[in-house]
C-alpha cells in the first residue's frame, strides 16, 4: 500500500578547535547509514522575524522523542532561501550545538557557487554530516553540462558528502539522469534528495545509479519505493506525522511487514486533506497545536498568515490525530 499525498517539502567553537583548513582537508563522514527518517525542519522566528532559539531547540526535542533519526535543517520548509549567509551560519550552529544524536543535513544552496561554497565549508567545518544543495534556481533550464560544471565546482572545494535537491519545479532545473551518473564520478556525491515526486522518474534515477549512492524520496508517495531500496525519506510530513513515519522505519528495520503501518499514516494524512496544510506557515500552526509549546509561528515573507478557515480545518485535524493516538 502506498499513501498518495506529496509534500514538498538543505563558526563556533567547533571551527575554532579544528580550523576550517583541517576541515576542509577531512575525510567525508563514514557513518552513512541510507535508511534513515530525516525531518524537513521548519525554522521558527519571532514577529520581527529574528530566529527564535528556544522554539528550535523545542522542535528537535520533538522530532527525537518522536523517532526521526535526523534533521534537514534550512531546506524548503526551513526558509533557507530567506535568510542571509550570517543568519544561516547561525542557525546552523545552533542545530549542530543542540543536535540530540539526531543526523544533521544542512542545506548550503544558493544562487551562487560562491556562497554555496562558503556555507558548505562552514557545515563541514561545525560538524554536519551532510550538506543538500540545490541547482542554482535564477536561471533556468541551463545545459547538463553547465550543472555539471556548477556541482564538480562545488565538489573540489567542499570535503564534506554532498546531496544533490533535485526540486525542478521550485529550482526550474530540470537535470535528468545523464548528469547524475556524471556527478557520481565524483566520490563526495552520495546522493539525492528527490522532491519532483514522479514515481516513474524515481525508478529511472534510482535504478540508473550505483548502489552506493543514497536516493532520498522527498515526498510521502515515493516512500515505499525508497524503503524497498534500502533508501530514506526527508519529509516535510514528518514535522506533523513523525511518530507515524517512525513506525514505518522501525518495521521496515524489523523485517515486518509494512501494511499496517503505511495503512495509520495513510489514515493520519487523510486528515489534513482540503487545504494547503504543507507551507511553513501552516505546518508552524499545526506543530503549536500538537506540541502545546511552540513559541512562535511567524514565518519570513513571502510566506504570511493561514488564513481563520485553514486553521479550523487544522484544529479539526489536529484533534482527530490526538484521537488516533
Amino acid at each position: 500500500m502506498e499513501t498518495t499525498r506529496r509534500f514538498f517539502v538543505g563558526m563556533g567553537a567547533a571551527t575554532a578547535a579544528m580550523g576550517l583548513d583541517q576541515a576542509l582537508a577531512a575525510p567525508a563522514h563514514a557513518s552513512m547509514a541510507k535508511d534513515k527518517f530525516w525531518v524537513a525542519a521548519v525554522t521558527p522566528c519571532d514577529k520581527s522575524y529574528n530566529f527564535d532559539e528556544g522554539a528550535y531547540r523545542d522542535l528537535l526535542s520533538w522530532y527525537k522523542a518522536n523517532g526521526a533519526d535526523g534533521v534537514l535543517v534550512l531546506g524548503t520548509n526551513g526558509e533557507g532561501p530567506s535568510y542571509s549567509v550570517a543568519e544561516r551560519k547561525k542557525i546552523a550552529e545552533f542545530a549542530l550545538k543542540n543536535k540530540m544524536g539526531l543526523d544533521m543535513i544542512v542545506a548550503t544552496g544558493t544562487a551562487n557557487f560562491n556562497e554555496t561554497i562558503d556555507l558548505s565549508q562552514h557545515a563541514a567545518a561545525i560538524g554536519a554530516d551532510s550538506v543538500l544543495i540545490q541547482p542554482p534556481f535564477y536561471f533556468k533550464n541551463p545545459t547538463g553540462d553547465g550543472v555539471i560544471r556548477y556541482f564538480t565546482t562545488i565538489f573540489d572545494k567542499v570535503r564534506t558528502p554532498v546531496r544533490y535537491y533535485h526540486i525542478p519545479q521550485v529550482t526550474g532545473v530540470p537535470a535528468g539522469l545523464k548528469v547524475f551518473q556524471a556527478l557520481a564520478q565524483h566520490p563526495n556525491f552520495i546522493g539525492i534528495k528527490d522532491s519532483h515526486g514522479d514515481p516513474a522518474e524515481y525508478e529511472v534515477i534510482a535504478n540508473g545509479l550505483p548502489a552506493r549512492l543514497n536516493i532520498i524520496s522527498g515526498t510521502d508517495n515515493n516512500m515505499p519505493a525508497a524503503l524497498r531500496r534500502g533508501d530514506g525519506v526527508i519529509l516535510g510530513s514528518g514535522n506533523v506525522y513523525p511518530k507515524y513515519v517512525a513506525a514505518i522505519f522501525a518495521a521496515h528495520r524489523a523485517g515486518k511487514d509494512l501494511t499496517a503501518p503505511l495503512a495509520k499514516m495513510a489514515r493520519a494524512t487523510s486528515f489534513m486533506e482540503g487545504g494547503d496544510y504543507y507551507n511553513p506557515s501552516a505546518i508552524k500552526y499545526t506543530l503549536s497545536l500538537m506540541m502545546g509549546n511552540l513559541g512562535t509561528t511567524f514565518t519570513r515573507p513571502p510566506w504570511t498568515e493561514i488564513g481563520e478557515d485553514l486553521k479550523a480545518k487544522i484544529r479539526k485535524g489536529v484533534s482527530q490525530l490526538k484521537a488516533m493516538g
